[in-house]
């Protein structure tokens, strides 16, 4: 994730993972399971391992108004872990922003594309509906079906905030429900096929034909 701003030295702390406020409101949860799985993988080698993959995947966090850590990427990742019993993960400080008043803090956030209030449901919801748990992350399949695309090839990688919530929205408009929760494999192809297409060129990533092609 690509992070614009005020950017300052990184700052290395351990933060308890009930104290980091989400700044989106839904995560996929098939990629929470991947998640926890590969963690659970980790762990199972050796007490080193599972160290060496926490400081391997540090959470950048912003500390905003009353010295609140708010998480700008790694939330499967964090609840992942909370949902194993992980209580403190390594944060790296991105910015400091407790000067500033509540509303100025996540009007400037919002600004820099650190936030990311919609539901999952894909609506843009007020900045008061932001979680305030990991916990609290509502699940959008969508967001799964984005993640699963990406790794098949059907787009790159990027560095702009919340780019697979922008192929989630994409894949919103073109699989049911129905058929995301119970043909999956056959989805994921179908998506990875569409991602490809001329239809999602307008989309981060896009690793598809050209247009003269």
């Amino acid at each position: 994730m690509s992070l614009a701003g005020p950017i300052i030295q990184p700052i290395l702390k351990a933060v308890a993972i009930a104290d980091l406020r989400p700044t989106q409101m839904t995560v996929g949860m098939r990629e929470v399971e991947r998640k926890r799985h590969d963690w659970i993988a980790r762990r199972s080698v050796h007490e080193t391992e599972a160290a060496r993959y926490l400081g391997a995947h540090m959470i950048p966090a912003v500390v905003g108004p009353d010295e609140t850590w708010w998480m700008l990427d790694h939330h499967h990742l964090a609840l992942a872990l909370h949902l194993e019993g992980v209580e403190d993960v390594m944060v790296s400080v991105v910015a400091r922003l407790s000067h500033l008043s509540r509303r100025r803090f996540l009007a400037f956030m919002d600004a820099q594309n650190w936030l990311h209030p919609y539901d999952a449901r894909g609506r843009r919801r007020e900045w008061k509906a932001l979680p305030h748990h990991v916990a609290q992350l509502e699940d959008d399949p969508w967001r799964s079906l984005a993640g699963a695309v990406r790794r098949a090839g059907g787009y790159a990688k990027t560095g702009r905030p919340y780019a697979e919530f922008l192929w989630a929205d994409f894949f919103r408009d073109h699989f049911g429900p129905r058929k995301l929760a119970h043909k999956f494999d056959k989805t994921l192809s179908d998506a990875t096929d569409l991602a490809r297409s001329h239809a999602a060129r307008h989309l981060p990533g896009f690793a598809g034909p050209d247009e003269d092609d």
